[in-house]
């Protein structure tokens, strides 16, 4: 397998943290009253990452935060999308979109590649069902 250009390792940074903000924005949609640590389990990532991107959601002006009182009466927050943060979501998911079509594109090449080293015949095509 070929080595990746410069700029093919940062996009593939960018896709990363595209797709970590594209997470926590369906995330935080779906559920506003998740805590830091709920996001961070559902992501899979670090409580401190996970503080790092909120924040960074926050100063993008993509999230904005409300203060209310659970029954507990602990103060907790709900992580509310903004207008422009709906904006981004969506800009990210066709961008997510995009990426993985163009994913599957070269893994098909690679496996017929690969087949055809293989002498393996390719599989017959499927009829589209309408």
């Amino acid at each position: 397998m070929p080595e990746r250009t410069p700029d093919e390792n940062q996009h593939l940074a960018a896709s990363s943290s595209d797709a970590a903000q594209l997470a926590a924005l369906r995330l935080l949609a779906s559920d506003p009253e998740s805590s830091q640590r709920q996001v961070a389990s559902a992501l899979g990532i670090s409580v401190g990452r996970t503080n790092y991107l909120l924040k960074a959601l926050l100063e993008k002006g993509f999230v904005k935060v409300r203060n209310f009182r659970r029954s507990d009466n602990k103060l907790a927050y709900a992580y509310v999308l903004t207008p422009s943060g709906l904006s981004e979501k969506v800009r990210l998911t066709r961008a997510f979109i995009q990426r993985k079509e163009l994913e599957f594109e070269r893994l098909q090449q690679v496996i017929a590649e690969l087949k055809h080293e293989l002498d393996i015949p390719p599989a017959p095509e499927r009829e589209e069902q309408k």
